[in-house]
């Protein structure tokens, strides 16, 4: 590469960590305090509080990784033109084109990153909070079993338990749970244990008595039974492992799901297949972003007033271009078939930036631009004359 666009994909790569580090911070205590209250309520520690934070920062930097890559266009583009270095560089020659090599290059860097992430540490990270999320429910369903003594682990549930043997046996069992306003529930038990299952832990009680109140009648029915089994999940706070979301699955898997993986997540294939050409489409999404940062305003010019206007029109034009990236998915979601059109936004990008730059290097648009500027200097001037 020149000095020129090394000097340049430096500056973009700086700025782009920083904007970076800011956007992941603002998104990123968002979710922790929401997460902080939940893990600290539980009874964990502080390590258990950054494990957590860690596996949510793949999903924070994919969100914020084109908004980044845009903003770190815009500055680099605009600090070279108010310090005329973007003026020096096209009088040695450089047009809009030549100029636009070191953005790309910065943009296909951010594209890789993102394949890197959407593909392989979002999923990974993704798995791993859910299985995590089961062993501090785990953990936290023990805590709950505390003999002679009555807790309460959710609204409306009240667990008595007189003693819990060395072998984990359970004796003398008292279970309300009222959390249903029609009917309410009272489970007694002389002998429960705590079994693990593949859908979360379950106490199940021996010689026992269950009774049932209607709260409108008042009408009490009691049945006796010899084993009965309560799901014990519902007593946890925390996230249960089961059924795995889209993001925590691996893109081979959503380009070619098989028929477990349609019943597991209750999604269609062309929603599946979608989802994983989606991850393709956000990486270029961010070429595109930079691209339309550096193009709106490399096509202004010079000018001393600044390009805030550019700024702004870019703005709209990539939120636009993310307004239809979303609709684009949500049809392909639903149609067999259509999965191309969460390219589409991409494509429409990539002509635009095309566009505007080919303008930038046309004679008579920059004589146009270059005589609109000096009417406006000329109007400013005879107004400040005159006042």
């Amino acid at each position: 590469m020149a000095r020129f666009d090394r000097y340049m994909l430096s500056q973009l790569v700086v700025l782009f960590g920083f904007y970076g580090l800011v956007l992941v911070l603002l998104f990123w205590v968002n979710r922790a305090v929401q997460l902080f209250d939940q893990l600290i309520a539980n009874g964990q520690t502080a390590l258990v509080f950054l494990e957590f934070s860690a596996m949510i920062l793949p999903g924070v930097i994919v969100f914020i990784t084109p908004i980044a890559s845009f903003a770190s266009a815009v500055s680099v583009t605009n600090r070279l033109n108010s310090e005329s270095e973007l003026v020096v560089a096209q009088a040695a020659g450089y047009g809009p084109f030549r100029l636009a090599r070191p953005v790309l290059v910065f943009g296909l860097l951010t594209a890789l990153f993102m394949l890197l992430l959407t593909h392989i540490l979002v999923p990974m990270s993704q798995l791993r909070f859910a299985e995590r999320q089961a062993e501090i429910a785990e953990n936290v369903t023990a805590r709950f079993l505390t003999e002679g003594s009555f807790v309460h682990p959710a609204h409306g549930i009240t667990l008595y338990i007189r003693e819990i043997s060395p072998a984990g046996e359970l004796f003398d069992i008292f279970l309300s749970d009222e959390r249903d306003e029609e009917q309410h529930y009272t489970y007694t038990a002389r002998r429960a244990l705590i079994v693990k299952t593949e859908f979360g832990p379950r106490l199940v009680m021996f010689d026992g008595l269950a009774q049932v109140i209607n709260t409108a009648s008042q009408r009490l029915t009691t049945t006796g039974f010899e084993d009965f089994t309560y799901n014990i999940a519902t007593l946890l706070t925390a996230g249960q492992q089961g059924a795995r979301y889209i993001a925590q699955i691996y893109t081979p898997e959503l380009l070619d799901p098989p028929v477990a993986t349609l019943e597991e997540t209750g999604q269609t294939r062309a929603a599946l297949r979608a989802e994983g050409h989606f991850r393709n489409a956000q990486a270029l999404y961010s070429v595109v972003t930079a691209m339309s940062g550096f193009s709106m305003l490399i096509v202004a010019g010079f000018s001393r007033f600044g390009l805030w206007r550019q700024v702004v029109i870019a703005l709209a034009v990539v939120a636009t271009l993310q307004s239809v990236d979303n609709t684009m998915l949500d049809t392909a979601r639903r149609t067999e078939g259509r999965v191309w059109l969460v390219y589409v936004a991409t494509l429409i990008g990539v002509v635009f930036n095309v566009i505007v730059l080919y303008l930038a290097t046309r004679p008579s648009f920059s004589d146009l631009r270059r005589r609109r500027r000096t009417q406006r200097e000329r109007d400013r001037q005879l107004s400040e004359a005159r006042a």
